[in-house]
């Protein structure tokens, strides 16, 4: 080799030529040297060797003379199909070569995640269930910012929450968000976090044999059409506006009210009849398009999934 570093085979290996050159004579070990800066040790068992079967491996994916030409003539054909009539279409002909060769193996991070996982929920768990026993020790605010750490771990998409955030009429009023959620993109939701007393989803009583939402639930939902529509009025000037007044988010980075949607999590349903339930979920799915509804008991059922996932995903060899 040209370079500094070197390259040591192991004693058990036995030479053959095909582990320096691949099939279209390219110096296997020169490639290798551009994503290895130190010495190359193939075989043994010594730390930092990388093993005999890795190496052939690495070998035989190496781009043959036909996977070369036949990427080459995809990306060509594809670009003047739209301009040439009667191209061939080496697209179909690449995908289909690269089906058939042999697949790769896909790294599985189950094993390496299930432990730290199934971890995580389990404590999510406990926590919830501690507090829904406590519930009456936490002030809102406290009861708030536990219930949010907790949704921003089963719901990672959302990287910021900011509290008692100012919004902007149009008649220049002021309106005030309790938590505003902005994912990675920068797009923005709304959640509304209530304490779960027992009697605030749905009556007991029917009108004209519906089980119809409580005020709570009711001023609840309208509390958050209230800010969905705000917010797509502001538009572009209130992006701007939030994306200057909302501290800690990284430069670069803008804040986008791209049809908000919204999040309610409050009440219980543990002890709602068969009727009950099924006048809750057409409630829940006549707002699916603009809100979520959760109650803290599909809270809990979510996370024991989870765990039950997890803990399925550990049993398996």
């Amino acid at each position: 080799m040209t370079h500094e570093h070197a390259v040591f085979l192991h004693k058990s290996i036995k030479f053959d030529v095909k582990l320096f050159v691949s099939t279209r004579n390219i110096s296997v070990f020169s490639k290798l040297e551009r994503f290895v800066q130190d010495n190359i040790f193939i075989g043994g068992e010594a730390d930092g060797a990388i093993p005999e079967s890795v190496m052939w491996d690495l070998v035989r994916k190496f781009p043959n003379t036909r996977q070369k030409d036949l990427y080459e003539s995809s990306v060509i054909t594809s670009i003047i199909r739209d301009y040439v009539d009667s191209v061939p279409d080496y697209r179909t002909k690449y995908e289909n070569y690269l089906n058939n060769r042999k697949a790769v193996k896909p790294s599985d991070l189950g094993p390496a995640l299930k432990d730290q996982e199934l971890h995580k929920f389990q404590l999510i768990l406990e926590k919830l269930e501690l507090m829904l026993h406590q519930q009456t020790g936490y002030s809102e605010n406290q009861w708030q910012e536990e219930i949010l750490t907790i949704i921003t771990l089963i719901y990672p998409k959302y990287v910021y929450a900011f509290k008692s955030v100012q919004l902007k009429r149009k008649d220049q009023t002021d309106l005030y968000v309790d938590i505003l959620l902005i994912d990675s993109g920068g797009y923005a939701d709304i959640i509304e976090i209530k304490k779960p007393f027992d009697s605030v989803i749905l009556t007991k009583a029917t009108y004209r044999d519906n089980h119809i939402p409580y005020r709570e639930l009711s001023g609840t939902i309208m509390q958050i059409e209230k800010y969905i529509y705000h917010l797509n009025r502001w538009g572009a000037d209130g992006e701007k506006f939030l994306t200057q007044k909302l501290l800690g988010l990284p430069d670069g980075f803008e804040v986008k009210l791209t049809n908000p949607g919204g999040l309610v999590i409050m009440g219980r349903d543990n002890n709602l009849t068969p009727d009950q339930r099924r006048d809750f979920e057409v409630v829940k799915r006549k707002y699916k398009n603009i809100m979520d509804i959760l109650t803290y008991d599909e809270l809990l059922r979510r996370l024991k999934f989870m765990i039950e996932l997890w803990t399925n995903k550990s049993s398996l060899k």
